[in-house]
């Protein structure tokens, strides 16, 4: 069923997104009185289509595919291929009979219509929702590093002030772009002293292996707050409530000092001193291959509470949300092009930084979230602007790009070079759609 839900979702986003996109190609042509003979959902490929109906000319439709979608438009060289009807003499209602920038705006028609959808998205969930966050000083115990933020020099405690000099207001910036593009100069309180850790160009590619919970996050107390039935915990004698103050008589404050101890003893015995109603209990207990206090397995037999930092949430009216969501959606329409920057320069793998529907399932999760949901939808969104306006023919882009040398030469280019970019521009798509697809395979196979 979890599967089930999160396919759905995927497939409800994805339409959502391609039906908005089609549309803006769509109004954008019928306002220049072009004629449009189809308009599909998913490619009805060897013209099979689950569904299809006609209206006013226009056959409407939901295709087998589940590929994108597309708007056939007369008189345009398109991914349909079909060239026939370009043998004839230019008819007034035909898109090559129109003028060079009435073309462009059909093009960019989609685009324009993403762009608009993914504010629309993010001003009503910043209306709605407000915004949560964590204040920076909030976090009283500094952070604590995972594999990542080891590995650039941070250590458990370090409070972290400042991004490039400027004092962070919020705990998020941290996990947020700004920070993981790299390149970055982290100001860190260490022992009462001022140290800068540099954040590497490449740091995305370590979160792509790991993920975000691997660069840092809040440090916290603990206390237990359930444990599992017939796991070391239990039989130990451990009791929801519960503070572990010491593993072997070495106190421990925080949970990631509790972690690192135990896994001194994987497989072994120790000791526990525990808080219980304002009495210290000292309790014997067996740890596990993994360093827990669960079963053979490695899996663990407790779950904690964290001390986590107080959050605040700022709400907004109306016209107050509007520059707010805008600026998340077009942060994250810059975000993407600067990380596509980043696999030109060599900095990010490819592989690292495309992600297909395998992954964007898993994102959307299988249950259902609208605050997740539509925050999704909404970056696909901004993103899928951002792909459509990269100049490979077979996209928007590469027709725009094709349109604004028209518009340069004064003549438009020969319907032959249009034909060939067109069938290029379709094998690279076919290229990159197989290797994405094959990458969150091999991503989602290595994960389990």
């Amino acid at each position: 069923m979890s599967i089930v839900i999160m396919v759905g979702q995927l497939l409800l986003g994805l339409s959502i997104l391609v039906i908005l996109h089609e549309a803006g190609h769509f109004f954008a042509a019928r306002a220049f009185g072009i004629k449009v003979e189809k308009f599909y959902l998913f490619f009805d490929a060897w013209n099979f289509s689950l569904f299809k109906f006609n209206y006013k000319g226009v056959e409407y439709g939901i295709g087998w595919l589940p590929l994108g979608g597309y708007v056939k438009i007369a008189g345009m060289i398109d991914e349909s291929m079909d060239t026939e009807q370009l043998a004839g003499p230019p008819q007034p209602w035909e898109f090559r009979s129109k003028p060079a920038w009435q073309r462009l705006i059909v093009m960019l028609g989609g685009i324009v219509v993403n762009i608009i959808l993914g504010i629309f998205i993010f001003w009503m969930i910043t209306l709605k929702y407000g915004e949560t966050f964590v204040p920076n000083d909030n976090v009283k115990f500094g952070i604590v590093p995972g594999k990542i933020g080891t590995h650039i020099g941070l250590k458990a405690g370090d409070k972290i002030i400042a991004v490039n000099g400027k004092t962070i207001q919020h705990f998020e910036e941290l996990i947020s772009s700004k920070v993981l593009l790299g390149n970055t100069q982290l100001t860190v309180v260490r022992g009462g002293e001022e140290k800068i850790i540099t954040v590497p160009g490449n740091i995305l590619n370590d979160i792509s292996d790991y993920g975000i919970g691997e660069f840092v996050t809040p440090r916290t107390k603990f206390a237990i707050d359930s444990v599992v039935k017939g796991s070391n915990a239990q039989l130990a004698g451990l009791q929801k409530g519960d503070s572990v103050t010491a593993v072997n008589k070495v106190p421990v404050t925080f949970f990631d000092e509790f972690q690192a101890e135990l896994l001194k003893y994987k497989n072994q015995k120790t000791d526990l001193t525990v808080k219980r109603h304002g009495n210290l209990l000292t309790l014997a207990t067996e740890i596990n291959k993994d360093g827990k206090l669960g079963f053979k397995d490695g899996s663990t037999g407790i779950a904690i509470k964290p001390d986590e930092p107080v959050t605040k949430t700022e709400n907004y009216g109306l016209i107050s949300a509007l520059p707010v969501g805008a600026n998340r959606a077009w942060g994250m329409f810059a975000d993407n092009a600067k990380g596509l920057g980043k696999v030109f320069k060599g900095e990010l793998k490819f592989n690292k930084a495309v992600s297909g529907p395998v992954a964007m399932a898993t994102m959307f999760g299988s249950h259902v979230d609208w605050f997740k949901f539509w925050s999704l939808v909404g970056l696909l969104s901004m993103a899928l602007a951002l792909m459509n306006l990269l100049p490979i023919p077979a996209l928007d882009g590469g027709h725009a790009l094709f349109l604004i040398i028209e518009m340069i030469k004064g003549k438009p280019l020969s319907d032959k070079f249009l034909e060939r970019a067109q069938l290029v521009g379709f094998v690279i798509l076919i290229t990159l759609m197989v290797f994405v697809f094959g990458n969150d395979i091999v991503k989602h196979v290595i994960k389990k």
